[in-house]
């Protein structure tokens, strides 16, 4: 996909649970950052708060090394994983935290080893906002490419009266036949050895990526007694569309082929939350939450092959599959704190209703059902320089096909624990356990064939398991002055990782879905910030070295290699310029490496009164790269994805605020769930 305006760039499935509850303890103190034994705070300083116009950008400024995020894309990783945003404690979307007004974000919690709280999640970051009581606020923000239809639009309101809050914004993004290629080449191995080599020269193509969103919120807080929260939202996916045009030259002297190879997808999904938090005596609280989303729209995909100048085609696939789906979801959880323990527990039922009609397949309908179950306790303790945190998970999985009437059920435990030493205020030791189950999704279990080219396809296994994946982390944090970070070293092992399998069948090449032999690897990462100037320079950055072994059905596979980014920041009298440059984790996955994208950008911003004026640069540096290399021994190709991403733009924000805000309702779970839609097979 496209990198986005901003500077700075970018699972696991996971159901919210409860937000880190503050507790007495030791803590690292440095001028940046505080390290707890289950996270690292950061409170912003009156210069990030001054040069940032909205949550995301107060992010950027604070420069929590390895984090990365794509404000464009709406997407926010570190070491080249996702991470979930929380809002005090509850699950949120980019869009919320570009809507926060930065004077309101009080501190920002880092947490790299989530507890069971959090159902697997890699990283998690919770931002702590508390806002005066009365008043309002208007927020805008455009930014816009100047060379190219590019560009994204965010407005939003806040009105306060005593204990409510209405809350109503919009962000949009318009991406508009942005011009790509791709270089591909693939070497098909038939069953009696034979090969055939397919070269692709690029004919041009073009990228659409249109998208509305669209929120409106109630929150009514009771300080220290009851918290209500009702929110409904819209997403719109407007034209989501990838087109290529190419010449495929053929290693056995036949002539050159044209091809077309479209992948699109658009549709709407309404979504409503319900939230209920209540404080009991004896430092309990009890919290629900209820959520529900349906979603209608479709996703196609078209390959066309053809000698230069006939009228028929060669290959003519058509794939057109339309979706009506439904989520519901309902979690619960229990808090009890003691002067220096906590104790907390909790449950969450998800349902997804899947009814997919394949058009091309003269509009034969599909079900699955698919139900998920997930149980938890944890522990913390505080015991002098020590602190630990133990707890068992438990995530039962059901889904079924209702034409077949084939499906699985499986019940998976989830164990998990963290032990931190302080050595002293300047350095601790973090040791954690962590484990997570994966489910099968509707692509991977639907048993409908899908053609992708002329002898390519793909079916889905319904007898799929779902799998397991476990990790080991060792960290150290270290404060020196001007300088802090974290070094560690990360084992992680999924033992029967659901992945692809390519198989012959007579003259079809099939990709299915299996339980693999496992993928196992080993990581190291430095992660530091350092005040190069204090005040004036700073530069943080994260580098990983990795290397792994994945084991399917006939292969054992190697990969090694380094990833990481780099984030330069200059301030001076309202001015701020940011270099940015990230290099994409490579990663092998079954019989593929895939990689994101590597991105480079340089931004200038000027901040006058209420308003930001903006200007950059996209991929200043090296040549905007996202792709993929398959190592099967059936179908071996490298596929280049390039798009014209050097760039100009310009931009400005405007703030406004009026009286008082109201306090931001404190959430402390929220039972968020994706709808699982079909995907039509692309080459």
């Amino acid at each position: 996909m496209i990198a986005g305006c901003a500077v700075g760039s970018f699972a696991q499935e996971t159901v919210d649970s409860i937000a880190p509850e503050e507790l007495k303890e030791i803590v690292i103190e440095a001028p940046k950052v505080i390290r707890k034994a289950d996270m690292d705070v950061y409170h912003p300083s009156q210069s990030a708060i001054d040069n940032s116009k909205n949550g995301i950008q107060l992010i950027n400024n604070l420069m929590i090394p390895s984090l990365t995020i794509n404000d464009a894309l709406s997407t926010i990783r570190a070491a080249g994983q996702s991470v979930q945003v929380r809002i005090n404690g509850r699950e949120a979307s980019l869009d919320q935290v570009r809507a926060l007004l930065p004077e309101t974000i009080k501190r920002v919690e880092w947490i790299d080893n989530p507890g069971l709280r959090y159902a697997g999640a890699n990283y998690v970051i919770n931002l702590i906002v508390a806002n005066p009581t009365v008043g309002g606020s208007l927020m805008t923000k455009v930014q816009q490419i100047l060379t190219t239809p590019f560009g994204t639009y965010m407005a939003d309101a806040k009105f306060n009266s005593g204990y409510s809050q209405w809350q109503v914004g919009a962000y949009g993004k318009l991406t508009n036949n942005i011009k790509t290629s791709r270089d591909y080449t693939e070497t098909f191995t038939y069953p009696d050895g034979a090969p055939i080599t397919r070269d692709e020269t690029s004919r041009g193509g073009h990228v659409n990526n249109d998208a509305l969103n669209a929120w409106a919120s109630y929150n009514y807080i009771k300080p220290d007694t009851t918290v209500f929260v009702a929110e409904l939202s819209l997403y719109s996916k407007l034209n989501d569309k990838e087109h290529y045009d190419g010449l495929l030259s053929l290693s056995n002297g036949t002539e050159d082929i044209y091809l077309t190879d479209t992948q699109g997808s658009n549709g709407n999904t309404p979504s409503l939350s319900l939230y209920w938090q209540q404080n009991l005596a004896r430092k309990q609280m009890l919290v629900l939450n209820f959520y529900t989303s349906l979603y209608w729209g479709r996703t196609y995909s078209d390959y066309i092959e053809q000698y230069p100048g006939a009228d028929s085609y060669l290959t003519d696939v058509h794939t057109n599959i339309k979706d009506r789906n439904q989520v519901y979801s309902l979690e619960a959880n229990y808090i009890k704190k003691w002067a220096n323990s906590r104790f907390t527990a909790g449950a969450s039922y998800t349902a997804n209703r899947n009814r997919s009609t394949y058009l091309n397949l003269d509009g034969k309908v599909f079900h699955q059902r698919q139900d998920k179950v997930y149980m938890f306790a944890e522990y913390f303790q505080r015991f002098g320089k020590w602190t630990a945190t133990a707890g068992m998970g438990v995530h039962y999985t059901n889904y079924l096909f209702k034409e077949s009437e084939r499906g699985n059920h499986s019940w998976r435990p989830r164990p998990q624990a963290t032990l931190t030493y302080s050595i002293n205020p300047r350095h601790n030791l973090r040791l954690n356990f962590t484990s997570w189950q994966s489910t099968p999704s509707l692509s991977q279990t639907n048993t409908v064939p899908q053609q992708l080219d002329g002898f390519q396809w793909q079916v889905g296994n319904p007898n799929l398991k779902t799998s397991n994946s476990y990790m080991l982390t060792l960290r150290y944090g270290f404060n020196l002055p001007r300088v802090n970070g974290t070094f560690g070293v990360r084992a992680f092992s999924s033992p029967n990782a659901i992945t692809p399998l390519m198989t012959w069948n007579d003259d079809k090449l099939i990709t299915s879905y299996e339980n693999s032999r496992g993928l196992q690897n080993i990581s190291f990462f430095l992660a530091p910030q350092i005040e190069i100037i204090p005040n004036l320079l700073t530069i943080s950055g994260y580098i990983q070295y990795r290397a792994e072994r994945m084991r399917g059905t006939g292969y054992t596979l190697y990969n090694h290699g380094w990833c990481g980014n780099v984030d330069l920041q200059v301030t001076y009298r309202g001015f701020e310029l940011s270099v940015f440059y990230n290099k994409a984790q490579r990663d092998l996955w079954g019989e593929k490496i895939t990689w994101g994208e590597d991105m480079s950008a340089i931004e200038l911003n000027y901040n006058w009164k209420n308003w930001q004026f903006s200007a950059g640069y996209i991929m200043p540096f090296a040549r905007y790269d996202q792709g993929s290399k398959s190592l099967s021994h059936w179908n071996n190709n490298e596929k280049h994805m390039r798009v014209d991403l050097r760039m100009p733009f310009i931009g400005f924000s405007y703030n406004l605020q009026w009286g008082h805000q109201k306090r931001g309702a404190q959430k402390l779970i929220n039972a968020d769930a994706n709808v699982d839609t079909s995907k039509a097979a692309g080459r």
